[in-house]
């Protein structure tokens, strides 16, 4: 990627200089990428994030970590997915777990 900067101290005189190449060239843009090429990335961060986080509300200790935290992390994905205060997302996961837990689903 290159960056022109140009700088104007004395009125009629310019000078302009660009990162990386010698005075007087000119930079090209860089090849240009399919734009499912370029969404990749962003799809794998998203899968690599879901498999986290099911990672931690499925398991624990090697196991099965009960029905209280999966129904938690659920209730708190769906009060974040209608934009719900971050504060009410977590307090709504953390009330759902505990009363479930309370009850003995655990």
């Amino acid at each position: 990627m290159c960056c022109i900067i140009s700088t104007n101290a004395v009125p009629g005189a310019s000078a302009s200089y660009e990162r990386g190449t010698s005075p007087g060239t000119t930079c090209s843009p860089g090849p240009e990428f399919d734009v499912r090429v370029r969404e990749l990335p962003a799809g794998a961060a998203v899968v690599l994030l879901v498999a986290l986080l099911a990672a931690g509300a499925l398991t624990e200790d090697g196991g099965f970590a009960g029905w209280a935290r999966p129904a938690g992390v659920l209730v708190g994905g769906l009060l974040a997915w209608r934009r719900a205060p971050f504060v009410v997302v977590v307090l709504g996961a953390a009330a759902t777990a505990a009363v479930l837990r309370a009850v003995g689903v655990g």
